[in-house]
């Protein structure tokens, strides 16, 4: 499928299949247990009642996607829906993603929840929509501070080759 072919049916379409992967991904989560803030403590909990049950359900996610990754770049040239597959191509780890995966990993351990379950569960209870109520301020913060450290930086950039 070329770029120009690609217009507003596959944009439609690409939201109809993210919302069913998203249906889906719940369902996943709700089948397993995993929007249990208690299931995901107990997996951290190794010195006390440890809960193997999360090892397993990441595992099993870990490899359906691990062959569902290689089997579709393998034998699609182009996606259905979209002009190109959006991979990732950054693999350097700096300190913006450190920072992040420590908060994530501190408020998972705390709470027991994450972005994919809190949201599921966001409907049936207080604390899980309040997690998500924190979460989504969380971002903006984090967005708009980007933002104006990046114009900062750029602003001091600039007053340093005017002076200059």
């Amino acid at each position: 499928m070329s770029r120009d072919a690609c217009g507003r049916r596959c944009r439609s379409m690409s939201l109809v299949l993210a919302a069913i992967s998203g249906a889906l991904f719940g369902a996943g989560l709700l089948i397993s247990g995993m929007t249990q803030p208690a299931r995901v403590i107990g997996f951290l909990d190794i010195t006390g009642r440890w809960d193997p049950s999360l090892a397993f359900v990441m595992s099993g996610a870990i490899g359906v996607y691990a062959f569902a990754y290689r089997a579709v770049l393998a034998r699609r040239v182009d996606p259905w829906f979209d002009n190109a597959f959006d991979v990732p191509k950054r693999r350097d780890v700096d300190r913006r993603l450190l920072v992040g995966a420590a908060i994530f990993g501190v408020g998972w351990g705390l709470v027991g929840l994450c972005p994919g379950p809190a949201i599921v569960s966001s409907p049936s209870s207080t604390s899980a929509l309040l997690f998500v109520a924190m979460m989504l301020i969380g971002m903006f913060v984090v967005r708009i501070a980007s933002m104006r450290l990046r114009s900062r930086s750029h602003w001091s950039q600039n007053s340093a080759e005017v002076d200059s």
